[in-house]
């Protein structure tokens, strides 16, 4: 469509202070607070611009849908609620509840029998 010199391109850009920089990745991954966007296979330009970098990437993309972990604030509220319930120790209630992979119920269940 266009028929443009490259050399001619990367001379303009040098005159308004761009840099263009090819980065050779394997996969990139974008992590969101639920989600995570990889792209494998991907074509990576690294640009620099009035002194801001940014990056321009294209490839395969698959999301996957991530699920935060428990807080330490929130594993201790459980264990006490385990605590309250069964009256058992908290290092019962930690050790069976970690076998138990956070379960709360099965853990009470559990330590009330």
């Amino acid at each position: 469509m266009f028929n443009i010199n490259p050399k001619k391109i990367q001379a303009v850009m040098k005159q308004l202070g761009m840099k263009q920089e090819d980065i050779d990745a394997e996969r990139v991954i974008i992590e969101g607070t639920n989600k995570r966007s990889i792209i494998e296979n991907p074509s990576v330009v690294k640009i620099e611009m009035q002194g801001q970098e940014t990056f321009q990437i294209s490839g395969d993309v698959k999301e996957e849908t991530v699920e935060e972990p428990e807080s330490q604030e929130d594993i201790e509220k459980d264990i006490q609620l385990i605590i309250e319930k069964t009256n058992c120790t908290e290092q019962e209630a930690k050790e069976v509840l970690e076998r138990n992979n956070g379960d709360i119920a099965a853990t009470i269940l559990e330590l009330s029998k």
